[in-house]
């Protein structure tokens, strides 16, 4: 197997994968994919080496499960910061990373609704004052 597939036979050949498809389905079907995350060309995707299940789309965004909801799975454009925006929010201070990571943060928090920690507020009022969102 590839560390990568996008191949659903392939996904589906152990009961664990098979059973991190039901629980997506199952959670597309009961509270829709996640607002932000474009359903065109919407597929299943195996990442082996994390061991994840998740939705990909054209744009090479991810959702996946967090908890019983579907969430959009961010990687940031420079250093590659990985997790749904909760997690990177309380995981990085932006003044100690790229940037360009931080901006991608603030933005997505911003489209998805997300409450700001205090640090990322400040940020973000010094972001707004630069360049606006």
């Amino acid at each position: 197997m590839t560390t990568y597939t996008e191949d659903v036979g392939e996904i589906m050949q152990c009961s664990r994968e098979r059973h991190l498809v039901a629980d997506i389905l199952n959670a597309w079907n009961t509270g829709g994919l996640p607002d932000t995350f474009d359903a065109s060309g919407a597929k299943f995707a195996f990442n082996s080496n994390s061991g994840n299940v998740f939705l990909v789309n054209d744009d090479y965004q991810c959702a996946m499960m967090n908890g019983d909801a579907l969430a959009v799975f961010y990687s940031t454009p420079y250093d590659g910061l990985e997790g749904f925006i909760g997690d990177l929010l309380t995981e990085n201070d932006p003044s100690a990373i790229n940037a360009e990571d931080a901006e991608y943060i603030l933005r997505a928090a911003h489209d998805e609704g997300a409450e700001l920690p205090e640090v990322w507020q400040a940020f973000g009022e010094k972001y707004q004052d630069g360049q606006g969102l």
